[in-house]
C-alpha cells in the first residue's frame, strides 16, 4: 500500500481547540482510519509546521478525500506528498 507524508498546520481555530482538548489529536486519527488512511505514526514538530504524519492509503484518491474532509472543517492546513521506501526506490532504480 502507498506511504505519504502530511505535513501539517493548525490554524487558529485548532490551536485553541487543541489547547482546550489535546486528546483531539488522537480523535481526529482514529477518524482518519474510519476513511482508509492508516496513521502508521505521528510527530509534533518546531518550525515551519506543527505536524508530520506518515500514513498508508490505498491510492491518491482517497487521501485527497481524507484531506478535503479534515481540511475543509478550518483547524488545520495539510501539504501531503507522496513517499517511496528507499529499499522500493532502488530496487526500482536498477
Amino acid at each position: 500500500m502507498p506511504y505519504y507524508v502530511i505535513l501539517s498546520n493548525l490554524t487558529d481555530e485548532g490551536r485553541k481547540t487543541i489547547k482546550e482538548k489535546p486528546g483531539r489529536i488522537m480523535e481526529v486519527n482514529k477518524e482518519i482510519e474510519g476513511m482508509g488512511v492508516k496513521v502508521l505514526s505521528q510527530y509534533a514538530l518546531l518550525g515551519p509546521y506543527d505536524f508530520a504524519n506518515i500514513v498508508e492509503a490505498p491510492n491518491n484518491e482517497t487521501v485527497a478525500k481524507m484531506s478535503v474532509e479534515i481540511g475543509s472543517r478550518g483547524s488545520v492546513q495539510m501539504v501531503t506528498l507522496p513517499a517511496i521506501p528507499v529499499d522500493e526506490f532502488v530496487k526500482k532504480s536498477k
